[in-house]
């Protein structure tokens, strides 16, 4: 298996990185979370004129037809650069679910405008008190006409407080999980905005009538919306590994350039040796991000894959992240040195589509589905 970018990912890489690079110093980036909506609309329309937001689309629907592999490339960057772009709510999460389950005109509708930067989405299915996987929906939907009116508490939604139109999940009358096409501007919809732990926003949702489309039949969607998840995790575990390579490097430059007692802090073993476990965990992680990433183009969306990569990224996420802190001392909390907004927004990830905890708790409960390997002889 060839693990190395072909020369046109690289190519998609290096632009993505450059064109973000010139957009997000620590400074720009701090002035931009600060204001709403949390991210540049000016990148974002940079963004889609270099036709990345239309990646994993079809080319009929405005798209790339880009695979999973790209996907990766473009999320490494965005976590090396800590761009704060809802690339992941509308494209990954969002656009996902509307290439998997919608019509084929609101495919071509929704889709062509995200490609375009017109359109900002948001995913609707967390709900208070819940936990992931979140299989069991409260939200309600009911058919009233041709619409449907949906009620119920969304919480947290990620960018839900800068979407134009949100893809609600709703318990159908006959049971199972529908999705739904809603415009937050409705007067039954209310959007409270809050910043999440690493500086962006989210939201809480509360829909009491809210009138909305369904996206596509009005069927059971659970397994588009584990589909949707399994793409969104290995994107995720991509966008940390760039976030963890850019915190390692900042802090080996750290430990070569700060001196202690006269000389560089690199010339002491200990910090030498901590730093070397941060390159293993960075590694490690490589591996299995690359793992998913891989089984999503061969056409593989195996939910255990994505638990093993995402609890594995995750573990990583927490050493590095807690370690860059630790090694660059006080300046390491300040907000204007980058560290601490790597380990923030690695937090903030492993948190994302279920923790280390909720993704262990899958992999223990499969567990009896393998044999036991024994040795004769």
């Amino acid at each position: 298996m060839n693990f190395e970018f072909t020369d046109e990912q690289q190519m998609l890489a290096d632009t993505t990185g450059d064109l973000l690079g010139k957009n997000y110093t620590t400074e720009q980036r701090n002035a931009v979370i600060d204001t709403a909506p949390g991210w540049s609309a000016a990148v974002w329309k940079t963004l889609a004129q270099t036709g990345l937001l239309g990646l994993p689309f079809a080319e009929e629907d405005g798209g790339m037809d880009a695979g999973p592999v790209e996907t990766m490339a473009v999320m490494t960057e965005i976590g090396r650069r800590l761009a704060p772009e809802p690339f992941l709510e509308t494209v990954v999460l969002a656009g996902g679910l509307i290439a998997d389950t919608a019509s084929a005109s609101q495919r071509q509708e929704l889709l062509s405008d995200v490609a375009a930067g017109e359109l900002v989405l948001a995913f609707a299915h967390a709900e208070p008190g819940g936990r992931w996987p979140h299989e069991t929906v409260a939200a309600t939907a009911v058919a009233e006409g041709a619409d449907w009116v949906l009620r119920g508490t969304k919480n947290p939604v990620l960018h839900g407080d800068c979407a134009d139109r949100l893809i609600v999940s709703a318990a159908l009358p006959d049971g199972g999980v529908g999705l739904f096409l809603v415009n937050p501007a409705d007067a039954a919809v209310r959007v409270t905005a809050y910043r999440t732990h690493d500086g962006l926003w989210g939201a809480q949702v509360e829909l009491t009538g809210a009138t909305a489309t369904a996206l596509g039949d009005p069927v059971d969607r659970r397994a588009a919306i584990e589909a949707s998840q399994i793409r969104a995790q290995a994107a995720l575990c991509a966008e940390a590994v760039g976030a963890m390579d850019e915190a390692l490097r900042l802090t080996t430059d750290y430990l070569k350039t700060r001196k202690q007692f006269g000389v560089p802090l690199a010339k002491f073993q200990t910090l030498t040796q901590r730093a070397a476990d941060m390159y293993v965990a960075l590694e490690l992680a490589r591996s299995m991000s690359l793992y998913a990433t891989m089984s999503l183009a061969d056409g593989v969306a195996d939910p255990v894959i994505a638990s093993q990569a995402k609890l594995q990224v995750g573990r990583a996420a927490r050493l590095i992240g807690q370690e860059a802190i630790q090694m660059h001392g006080g300046i390491g909390l300040t907000a204007e040195y980058p560290v601490g907004h790597y380990a923030a927004r690695l937090t903030a990830i492993e948190r994302t589509l279920g923790g280390a905890d909720d993704h262990l708790r899958r992999l223990t409960e499969q567990v009896g589905d393998h044999t036991m390997v024994t040795v004769t002889g």
